[in-house]
């Protein structure tokens, strides 16, 4: 069986776990709480010498580590990846997007507000201004299109993005302004069957 060490408050971990059950595979989640240094374990370290989760252990005992090299090993041969090659390269972009210009602002300032308890004022103002950047990015591309890499179907570019744009609020960025990635959130949800937070 697939072993998965995750911490559930990650959306980096989360998307490993919604696409398992989208895919309705067989897993074991071991919570993995990062804040206690359970990754710098030389138990853990051993496993990921990177340090961090989520990781996947395969049966055979081979280890896989970052959220977007774990989702794309299992989504290969899936709906949630194109198989047109430039449909395939776009939904590539969006996920090398993902973890260049969004999750380094909107996933860092949930956490400096919610696990590090920093207050607003705290918060480095380039946070702010580079995660309002990205969501309003992602703003203009939904604007025309139901979903970010392929028009027509959610892919793993979808999956990877709504973990932390779903909870952006906690980190001090209002989706008021931005109706088009509030239609996708619902829409990205239903398809991967993600429970909604409300």
């Amino acid at each position: 069986m697939l072993l998965v060490y995750g911490d559930i408050r990650s959306g980096n971990c989360l998307k490993v776990r919604w696409l398992l059950g989208a895919l309705r595979r067989d897993y074991r989640w071991v919570e993995t709480d990062v804040m206690s240094g359970a990754t710098r374990s030389a138990a853990f370290l051993a496993l990921n010498p990177f340090g961090q989760v989520p990781l996947l252990v395969l049966e055979d005992g081979r280890s896989l580590a970052q959220s977007n090299a774990i989702i794309l090993y299992l989504g290969e041969g899936t709906a949630f990846i194109p198989v047109d090659d430039y449909e395939r390269a776009r939904m590539l972009e969006w996920l090398f997007w993902e973890q260049y210009s969004h999750e380094p602002y909107i996933a860092v300032a949930r956490f400096q507000r919610v696990f590090a308890g920093k207050s607003a004022d705290e918060i480095e103002p380039r946070l702010i201004v580079r995660g309002q950047a990205a969501l309003t990015r992602m703003e203009q591309e939904l604007s025309g299109n139901r979903w970010l890499a392929d028009g027509q179907a959610a892919t793993l570019a979808d999956l990877a993005l709504v973990a932390y744009t779903r909870v952006a609020h906690e980190g001090g960025f209002d989706l008021d302004p931005f109706p088009a990635i509030r239609d996708w959130i619902r829409r990205t949800e239903s398809s991967f069957e993600i429970p909604s937070l409300g």
